[in-house]
């Protein structure tokens, strides 16, 4: 165990964390850039006093437990939680999970795409964030219970889809979650999920049983609008590994008929989430 740069890595790390970025109100009072010293210790559930000690470089070793307790709350990204553990002389197991949190970068991202449909999904196909241009298009997801927000559950236990690409896209899907079970085994969220679609869904589970593994990629994406008809999009993705999330965009090729749509939709007002 290096205890003096564990120690300074946790500072450093500490400091580049706002309130805002880990849920945190920031008040209007604060004299420590980024998290002060109580705010960790209390999201990674250890007294603040043990927290000191090992910025103080004095502590005990950490158990592998507040290891990853201290990557989360520190919201550290894969290469800086392997960073951490080897810095206290543990071997890193996998990542806990998909975070839930879509960073304010992403989100301006999706604000400045006022010309393009694009929305955050995590590894399990929750829906986290999307934009103006995504309602417009799909309806907003904002009047649906968070708990419906599921796009591969809405998938396969919902209204079947016109689509006649949407066999190849299911198929997709549930060999992108699959890569995702094993990549995070203890997630509770990603096993739950498995559990109520091979319960609910015998498509689902016939899929499930072929084992097949992919990471979804770009691919092309048709849409059965009420108003205008047939879309075709092609369905670019922005993969962001260290949060275990994925950025979802539509695009029209120039001059065609869904490329005239979005034009039309981008003057409708809706608002971001």
């Amino acid at each position: 165990m290096d205890r003096e740069q564990l120690a300074d890595f946790l500072k450093s790390r500490r400091a580049g964390v706002s309130p805002a970025d880990a849920g945190l109100d920031g008040g209007t009072r604060r004299r420590t850039p980024g998290l002060r010293r109580e705010e960790v210790a209390r999201l990674a559930g250890i007294s603040v006093d043990y927290y000191a000690r090992l910025e103080q470089a004095r502590g005990p070793r950490p158990s592998r437990q507040v290891l990853g307790a201290l990557s989360r709350a520190l919201r550290l990204h894969d290469d800086e939680r392997t960073y951490l553990f080897h810095l206290a002389g543990e071997q890193p197991g996998p990542p806990a999970g998909p975070s839930p949190h879509v960073s304010p970068g992403i989100r301006h991202l999706l604000d400045r795409l006022d010309d393009t449909p694009a929305f955050v999904i995590d590894a399990k196909y929750e829906l986290l964030a999307w934009n103006p241009m995504a309602v417009a298009l799909m309806g907003d997801p904002a009047v649906v219970m968070p708990e419906s927000r599921n796009m591969i559950w809405n998938l396969f236990t919902g209204p079947a889809p016109a689509d006649p690409a949407a066999d190849t896209f299911a198929d997709e899907c549930v060999a992108d979650l699959r890569a995702a079970s094993v990549r995070y085994p203890a997630d509770e969220g990603i096993r739950s999920l498995i559990a109520r679609l091979r319960a609910a869904s015998p498509d689902f589970t016939r899929r499930w049983d072929e084992h097949q593994v992919c990471v979804r990629r770009s691919t092309s994406k048709r849409f059965d609008h009420p108003v205008h008809g047939e879309l075709v999009f092609t369905c670019e993705v922005l993969d962001i590994a260290d949060a275990g999330q994925k950025v979802i965009f539509y695009t029209a090729e120039a001059g065609s008929h869904t490329a005239w749509v979005l034009c039309s939709l981008r003057r409708q007002p809706a608002h971001a989430v």
